[in-house]
């Protein structure tokens, strides 16, 4: 049996080179170069055909650890709660009034990007607070 040793995660969106420029900011990911023979990613996007001119990007963690971020267009917008989201791991190892300052403090570099905050879930006996958030395309994620 094949072990799974990496995951890509990816996107259905409209706008494919500006939902992962803003998950780059949120994640410090960055992009990859352009293909070789290019400057940049807009000169080799200007040699495709116009339907396929901005129809995917990536971006990746720079250390390695995280997954992949593949970003695809699709002619259909969002119509339902996402089924898988992203938690953005902000608040890790913090409790109680701390750890909500955190999330605040995140929430508000991430709403300055284009996130919109959704609701706070404030601690209760049994978990600690977190943030339900929207990037730049409705696709619900947390910061936890």
């Amino acid at each position: 049996m094949a072990t799974i040793r990496q995951v890509q995660v990816t996107f259905d969106c409209a706008e494919p080179v500006r939902v992962a420029r803003f998950w780059c900011e949120v994640l410090g990911y960055v992009t990859p170069p352009p293909p070789e023979g290019f400057a940049t990613w807009d000169d080799f996007d200007s040699t495709l055909p116009p339907e396929e001119r901005g129809a995917w990007f990536s971006c990746s963690d720079p250390t390695g650890v995280g997954p992949r971020l593949y970003f695809q267009r699709v002619p259909e917008g969002k119509v339902a709660k996402n089924r898988v989201h992203l938690d953005v791991r902000a608040g890790t190892g913090l409790v109680g009034e701390e750890r909500l300052a955190t999330l605040q403090a995140e929430c508000a570099r991430l709403v300055a990007l284009g996130a919109v905050c959704e609701r706070v879930l404030f601690a209760d006996e049994e978990n600690e607070s977190c943030i339900v958030m929207k990037d730049v395309e409705g696709n619900e994620f947390c910061l936890d």
